[in-house]
Formats: C-alpha cells, structure tokens, sequence
C-alpha cells in the first residue's frame, strides 16, 4: 500500500512539472491584449480636426486704457497777504468773478490809520525841504555878497569863509530834506499798498468753487496761510489727467484722440486730445505710471473737476487692414510621430506592440524664428511665414507674407469625432 502511495506521489509530481510553461504563455498573452488596447487608442488619437477662421480685411483700432480725474485748465488759491479781522465777504460758492473783483476785505481801521500818519509825514517832509531850500537861496545869495565884497577888500577874509561854509551846509540840508521827502513818499506807497491789500481780490475771471472764508475770522498771515478762495478759471475748458503705463507710454504721442467715460453720466462719451505727455515718473505702490493731459471741450458744463473718468485713447488706426486672429498666431502643432518601422514603432511585432514609440521630430514651421501661421491647404496644415503689424490684443495686421484674404489659419485643434 506504502508503494502505491509513493507512485502516485511521483506521477502528480511530473505532471505539475510539465505545467510549468503554462504561466508564461499566459503572462505573454496578457501583454499582447494590453499592447493591442494600447496601440488601437493610439491609432485613435492620430485623427484630428482643425479649427480653422479665415483671414479678414478690415478696419482695425488700437488703444490704450487709463484712468484719471477731469480738472480745471487753471486753478489759483487765494490767500491773505496781511494779518487781520475779515470784516466782509462779498461772493459765494459757483460765483462766477471778474480779474479785480472784491471777494472779501479786512478790518481796515488800522490801515487807513496808518495811511493818514504816512500822509503826515510827507507833507512834513515837503515842508522841510521847501524851508532847507529857502535857506539855501538866502545863504548862496549871503555867500556871493560876501565874495564880492572881500574881492573889493571891504569885508574881511574870516566874514568870506563863514559865509561859504553857512552856503555848503545849506545844500546838505537841502540834500537830506529831499531824501527825507523819498522816504515820506516810499512810506505813504506802502501803506497805501497795504490798504489795497485788505481787499481780497480775484487775480483771474472764473468761478469760485471752494470758500473757507467767513465774517469775522482772524487771518495770519505767515508760510502757511490758509486758502480762503479757490478759483477756477474758465470751466467751458476743462483738462483730463490720466496715468499711462509704462508698458503703454511708449505709443501715446500727443496729438492722439480719446474718449472717456465719468459715473455721472454712464451713457454718454465724452471726446478729448491729448496735448501734453510728461516725461516725470509717478511711482504708486511700485507701479510706475506718467501722466498725459487732455484738452477737453465742456461748453455744456456738464463736467465738474475732480470727476474720474476712463479713457480710451487712440494710439493708432488702420482703415484696410489683412487680419488674422491671435490665436493663430500662437497655434502650433504638436509633435508628429517618426517614421519607418510599423506605423513608427520601435520594431515589428509583438515587441513592437508593447514598446512605446519615441517621439518624432517637430512638425513645426519651417521659418527663421519670426511669426508664423498655420493655413490649412489641402486638408493638410500648412506653415506660413508673416510681417505682422498692429493689434488691438484679439486680431493682428499682417502687412507681409504669402497670406491672402480668405485663407482658413488654424486657431485650434481636436480630436476628430
């Protein structure tokens, strides 16, 4: 019975020797499914479809964006020169004032003190000079009787000196009555001049827009007097100053039309020229920016300063332009597989099934490193070398190349449903 056991043992033994290959056979048959799968998705991706647009004439404009605030084309502040009590104020706010006129006047009491103390004194310094110059005559007229005669030997020598030296101290008299005449008049000027100033006037025609003045309050007069007028000048004229990029300065020339926009009247457009571009940088936040000035017609009145407003300027516009998309010129076909071998494989059968090929040459335009699109021609795309021009960010001028209107550039591409 133990031998038995023993032969049966042995013939289970060799056959599940036998079997050994039936694994590998297996594993083998795997790979070639997954290498078929894998290689059937792969034949299915190679068809594509194009998304194509064709190539345009049109008109194309190219702008620039920036914002800013609409103010006066002049704007003076008004302050006191002198120290003083305001007394009156003769306007209110939106007046509209004349050069000269009267826009507050200062307690004046000790002014016109002053004027007339001022006036005292130059009629006291007329009359001085008018008693020096009298003595003067009398002691030219002393000096020349006494020469004459001293020259007959009647008087004596000593009498003829004395004379001569009353006549010279009586011109020096005269001499200083008239320098203190000068003085007189130089003083009443400046009091007078002070008086003029306690009225507060308006240096241009305009209209007031701001009044921090009011009856009764004390006015310093120092480095850092308060502004009690702010006057603008002729608002039918107004200015936009908006802030340029620096990555758009480049192509703002004055000269260059505009259109803009302000939140109190969202409907309406408002049109502007461009008549001074400053060279001075303005750095907010790290943000580099220059500012333009823009002339503005507001005979409607319609604009107030301080108003924001966007801008559009027109940097540049081209009537009859050949117009491609940009997403043409950015299309690029993606790489195409090698060829030789089994539809490129690495090798034929089931090594080349299994084996990924290795990527292909790029099937990219054969151009010297300047723009390019891709035109499908023929079902087939197509590289096309182009001189491009202007854009306005979403279509581009081509101003050379073998590009003709109508042509389909490639903008995209999918997998073919």
């Amino acid at each position: 019975m133990s031998d038995k056991s023993d032969e049966l043992a042995r013939i289970l033994n060799r056959r599940r020797r036998n079997r050994w290959w039936l694994w590998p056979l297996l594993a083998l048959v795997l790979l070639a499914g997954a290498a078929a799968v894998w290689a059937a998705r792969q034949g299915a991706g190679t068809a594509v479809a194009y998304v194509t647009e064709p190539v345009a004439r049109g008109a194309l404009t190219v702008t620039v964006t920036a914002t800013g605030t609409v103010q006066p084309t002049t704007q003076v502040e008004v302050s006191s020169e002198l120290s003083g009590t305001i007394a009156a104020v003769e306007v209110d706010y939106n007046d509209e004032v004349e050069v000269g006129q009267a826009l507050a006047r200062l307690d004046d009491t000790r002014l016109r003190a002053q004027v007339a103390n001022a006036e005292a004194s130059l009629e006291a310094a007329e009359g001085r000079l008018e008693q020096a110059q009298a003595t003067a005559r009398e002691a030219a007229e002393n000096y020349r009787s006494r020469s004459t005669l001293d020259q007959r030997g009647i008087a004596s020598h000593l009498d003829l000196i004395a004379s001569e030296a009353a006549n010279h101290r009586a011109i020096a008299e005269v001499k200083i009555a008239e320098a203190d005449l000068t003085l007189a008049r130089a003083s009443l000027d400046v009091q007078r001049v002070d008086l003029a100033k306690s009225v507060i006037r308006s240096p241009i025609k305009g209209i007031v827009l701001d009044r921090a003045a009011e009856t009764g309050q004390i006015v310093a007069s120092s480095l850092n007097t308060p502004v009690l007028f702010t006057l603008a000048e002729d608002l039918n004229r107004m200015e936009l100053r908006v802030d340029i990029d620096e990555a758009d300065i480049g192509r703002v020339r004055m000269g260059n039309r505009a259109t803009f926009r302000v939140d109190a009247f969202p409907a309406r457009s408002f049109k502007a020229e461009i008549v001074q571009v400053r060279y001075a940088p303005e750095t907010t936040e790290g943000v580099v920016t220059y500012k333009a000035i823009l002339s503005v017609d507001n005979s409607d009145r319609l604009l107030r300063p301080g108003m924001t407003a966007t801008a559009t300027i027109t940097v540049a516009d081209v009537a009859e332009a050949l117009l491609v998309p940009n997403a043409a010129l950015r299309f690029v076909p993606p790489a195409a597989p090698s060829a030789g071998g089994q539809g490129g494989n690495r090798g034929g059968g089931l090594l080349g099934l299994i084996m990924p090929r290795p990527p292909g040459p790029s099937s990219g335009p054969a151009t010297d490193g300047g723009p390019s699109v891709w035109v499908l021609r023929g079902g087939e795309p197509q590289a096309v070398a182009v001189e491009t021009g202007e854009t306005d960010g979403r279509r581009t001028e081509i101003r050379g190349g073998e590009l003709a209107e109508g042509d389909a550039v490639i903008t995209d591409q999918r997998e073919a449903g």
